[in-house]
């Protein structure tokens, strides 16, 4: 399952750098990493040289670009402290048929910009200026409001588990003067607190842009000066930047963005969340980055880390479940094939980008390609999946199918929705949408829907112990978790541990909210295209209404909520799918256009009112047709179905915050 949403950039301003003491923060420690790592490593053909790697990647990256319609891709590979091997394909921009130079040419890894902002908050872990445990609040100039009895630590943020909900809005444009500065995006609205902090991962740039901001405060830097004096210059990186836009001294090396190298450029994306995403680099100072973490935080005569707090940081911090890898301080794991890995990935709305670290190897791969491409192609995955499976195969597991599968599989099926969503808000409904149904065959094996393999189809899974089912004919894990008896979260090393599957409650459930939205949507159509339609035949062949007085008030005001109700559905239709294709559309720009359709939503709710009205003088007239009685109770049915929805869903919350 993929991230269901990307972010897409904007542009970090500058914010007043208040230098704060904290006292002293607690010793680090070098913790045991206790990670999942239950396959058995086995011998490869294959060793991991710079011939050998250069032909696997000559041999397979040109097929996927092609194949995947994207226009360039940097592919860079680190062992023991030096680059193996690194490589651009394609082009950098396809018009000038500039080519993608590893050295200098600068891609936008997206979340992998996170990592910076993480290793920064170690460094001032380590040097006592900030401590993990302590409420953010106390080192910022606003309040995260209280929920849970619990304040937010920068331990949550590290892990993704502060309990915020997603945020989408005015996360990214490609227009300098639309850009927020990071202060100002984080103050405008807090986004709300769903789960008790430290217990449920759910991704958050917020709570990433926070950390950042934090940085900037206790530091009395400016975050992007910040990386540069502390991260950038001491592992020589020289073709990276946070700023935005950027330097004139390597503007020149960005690389162009395309949804499909087949279409048209785009913009430079602009990151108004900076430290969770706006990073733009080469894949040779990315190498350089890699080298340092895989070292324990040493690149050559200097330093970022010291080695005490580059293992904790690189050791386990949350674990949504003990027999699945779990989140290092930032970095999450995803352990594969016996080797202990973390890493993280990165997309903005057209660079998408993967980095590995393989600890005990001392190997790390970090890819990003510069154009979306075609929704199946599935570059990276297949890349990391065939470097693992290359050069680090691991032994067939031998284990037989529980004889309780057919039982546990019953308990398990259902509709689960992902921890990482908007709640509070309009965006509710993609949650809703796009929840994983869990289903099984009469031999206890089970799909999840959102769970694919490379070719698109979706992973059989087979019990192999109590609520652990294990890939059929793979190596991934699924586990249920269980509380009094019912299955309540699906967790999984098919995806990173930065979310969760929930049990979905049965108001939530898509099983009977999209049947009934799909019904709801055409009886309302329909009711609104044969209004007008009904009128004309009526004048053709000289029939008028027939109705009178408050009778006919009845009837119109019946079709005019049906009409208003599908002016609203059509119009958020229309801005979300907007919105889906360009998530620059998600922004202040748009605040108009939501306004609207929030009050259109709320005056079809209130015109519900005259469908029951309609529908009492439709009974009252003994004269009427069954049909057409038939008729006004499918309509008042689907302006109720319209109200449940404007509430459930939250198109009526006249907030301008999601």
């Amino acid at each position: 399952m993929t991230i269901r949403y990307w972010v897409a950039a904007a542009l970090i301003l500058t914010a007043p750098a208040l230098a704060q003491t904290t006292g002293p923060a607690p010793a680090i420690t070098q913790p045991k990493t206790t990670v999942s790592a239950p396959l058995t490593p086995a011998p490869s053909p294959h060793a991991l040289t710079a011939d050998d790697v250069s032909a696997y990647f000559d041999g397979l990256v040109p097929y996927a670009m092609e194949r995947g319609d994207v226009a360039g891709i940097v592919v860079v590979v680190v062992k023991d402290g030096h680059v193996l091997f690194e490589k651009g394909y394609g082009y950098a921009d396809v018009k000038s048929r500039k080519q993608v130079d590893p050295k200098t040419t600068l891609f936008r890894p997206g979340s992998i910009s996170k990592l910076f902002t993480w290793t920064a908050v170690m460094q001032l872990v380590a040097a006592h200026k900030l401590d993990l445990d302590r409420d953010v609040n106390d080192y910022i100039d606003f309040k995260i409001p209280p929920a849970f009895g619990k304040p937010v630590t920068l331990r949550d943020l590290m892990t993704h588990t502060p309990g915020f909900e997603e945020t989408i809005r005015n996360l990214g444009t490609t227009d300098p003067k639309a850009s927020i500065p990071l202060e100002t995006f984080l103050k405008e609205w807090v986004p709300t607190r769903i789960f008790p902090p430290g217990q449920v991962s759910a991704y958050s740039n917020y709570g990433a842009a926070l950390a950042g901001y934090i940085v900037q405060r206790v530091s009395g830097e400016k975050f992007e000066q910040y990386v540069e004096r502390h991260i950038f210059a001491p592992l020589d990186m020289q073709h990276a930047s946070f700023r935005q836009p950027l330097p004139k001294s390597i503007a020149g090396d960005m690389s162009t963005g395309y949804d499909l190298a087949s279409a048209e450029p785009k913009k430079f994306e602009y990151i108004n969340v900076g430290p969770a995403g706006a990073l733009a680099a080469s894949g040779e100072d990315i190498a350089h980055f890699m080298i340092a973490h895989l070292n324990d935080g040493a690149y050559g005569a200097t330093r970022i880390l010291d080695a005490d707090t580059a293992r904790m940081m690189h050791g386990t911090a949350f674990k949504l479940d003990p027999a699945l890898p779990g989140m290092a301080y930032g970095f999450y794991h995803e352990d594969r094939n016996g080797q202990v890995i973390i890493g993280h990935g990165g997309d903005t709305q057209y660079f998408h980008s993967d980095l590995h670290l393989l600890l005990d190897r001392h190997i790390g791969l970090f890819f990003s390609q510069n154009s979306t491409g075609k929704p199946d192609a599935r570059i990276r995955k297949s890349l990391f999946i065939g470097f693992m499976d290359r050069y680090f195969p691991a032994a067939p597991l031998n284990e037989p199918t529980l004889k309780t599968a057919k039982d546990d599989a019953k308990r398990v099926v259902g509709r689960y929705i992902v921890s990482r969503r908007s709640q509070s808000n309009f965006l509710y409904l993609g949650a809703v949408a796009s929840e994983s149904n869990v289903t099984a065959d009469a031999d206890g094996i089970i799909t999840v829907s959102d769970l694919e393999g490379l070719n698109g189809a979706a992973l059989k899974w087979r019990e192999v112990a109590p609520f652990h089912w294990r890939e059929v004919n793979g190596t991934r894990t699924l586990i249920a978790h269980v509380a009094d008896g019912q299955v309540t979260e699906l967790v999984t090393d098919d995806f990173p541990p930065i979310e969760v599957l929930q049990r979905a409650g049965f108001w939530q459930s898509a099983a009977w909210n999209v049947p009934l939205m799909i019904a709801m949507a055409v009886m309302l159509l329909l009711t609104t295209l044969f209004w007008p339609i009904k009128a004309l035949l009526r004048w053709r062949y000289q029939r008028p209404l027939g109705y009178t007085g408050y009778t006919r008030l009845a009837y119109r005001w019946a079709r005019v909520a049906a009409l208003v109700d599908t002016a609203a559905i059509a119009g958020w239709i229309a801005f979300l799918a907007m919105g889906t294709s360009d998530l620059t559309i998600l922004g202040s720009r748009s605040d108009g256009v939501v306004t609207i359709l929030q009050a259109l939503t709320g005056i079809g709710v209130f015109l519900t009112v005259a469908t029951f009205w309609e529908l009492r003088v439709a009974f009252a007239d003994k004269a009427r047709p069954w049909w057409t009685k038939a008729t006004d109770v499918l309509l008042c049915l689907a302006c109720l179905s319209f109200c449940w929805f404007a509430f459930s869903l939250h198109f009526l919350d006249f907030s301008l915050n999601y």
